[in-house]
């Protein structure tokens, strides 16, 4: 499901989206920018937002215009997680008050379709981003978080295990011990925090926010699409594999590149001392 993206300074928060509208999609120069679009509840997740952004995902990872996509929020927050408030205050039998079991993503459906998406995914971390929220900004291939950016895993104070990876993640990105401390004690951590422990990779003023995340993903776009593939393949496989069938992998993808018109392109500009220009072929 896509809308019309519209830049936070033309954006008027609305109370209740039309259901194309909950993620808001703007293509240019070969990135796609994915807005979640519940700004009045920091985009808290509700069953048609967790479909509109598993749809949105894998329609995106399908175009071949697309080559980098930046998530982020509308309004002041990242996603801050299910929308608990909102279902307790709605009339029970009413669509915005689903069986509690639906309340939040099964726990493939925010995750896969980032971490499947052959393109890079960076995170534009603009506010909260919480419980499920948080675990939506780990699934980010690339995570930049605003000065006014928080982080937490929230779900041990409802009572429930984590889902949608972040156990898988955060022990990946700061060692089973702190992660174990973090998620069992529920804390809210800063930017600056969650870039010392290596969960964000910079923090920048919330005005520059996505000045630098766009221009990240120029860059990235820029860059030959095939090998920019392979290279996530690779990095993401490696989590998994021993050394020795890692380097096997890393000679099987490098073949695959020598034979693409990209690699042909990159020497050829080279030689004659130009840009590249690739086509993903």
């Amino acid at each position: 499901m896509q809308g019309v993206y519209h830049s936070r300074a033309d954006y008027q928060p609305q109370e209740s989206p039309m259901p194309d509208q909950y993620v808001l999609v703007e293509k240019r120069d070969g990135v796609a920018v994915m807005t979640l679009n519940r700004p009045e509840r920091l985009n808290a997740l509700i069953p048609p937002l967790n479909d509109a952004i598993e749809q949105t995902a894998h329609d995106l990872g399908q175009q071949d215009d697309v080559r980098v996509v930046v998530v982020t929020g509308a309004g002041k927050g990242f996603c801050s997680g299910a929308d608990v408030k909102g279902w307790e205050n709605a009339p029970p039998g009413s669509a915005a008050r689903p069986p509690r079991r639906e309340l939040t993503a099964p726990s493939s459906q925010l995750v896969l379709p980032f971490r499947q998406m052959t393109k890079p995914v960076i995170g534009a971390i603009n506010g909260v981003a919480g419980g499920a929220g948080f675990s939506l900004a780990m699934a980010c291939d690339i995570r930049i978080a605003s000065e006014s950016a928080r982080f937490a895993s929230l779900f041990i104070h409802r009572g429930i295990a984590p889902n949608n990876g972040v156990s898988w993640t955060l022990p990946r990105l700061m060692g089973p011990a702190k992660a174990l401390e973090w998620m069992l004690t529920g804390e809210w951590i800063d930017a600056k925090t969650a870039e010392s422990l290596g969960i964000v990779n910079r923090v920048v003023p919330q005005a520059e926010l996505m000045t630098v995340a766009m221009e990240l993903a120029k860059k990235i776009a820029a860059m030959p699409p095939i090998a920019a593939e392979l290279t996530k393949k690779a990095v993401y496989r490696g989590l998994a594999q021993d050394l020795l069938p890692h380097l096997d992998l890393e000679t099987h993808y490098q073949k695959v590149c020598f034979g693409t018109e990209d690699f042909k392109e990159s020497t050829q500009a080279f030689l004659e001392k130009r840009p590249p220009k690739f086509k993903g072929r």
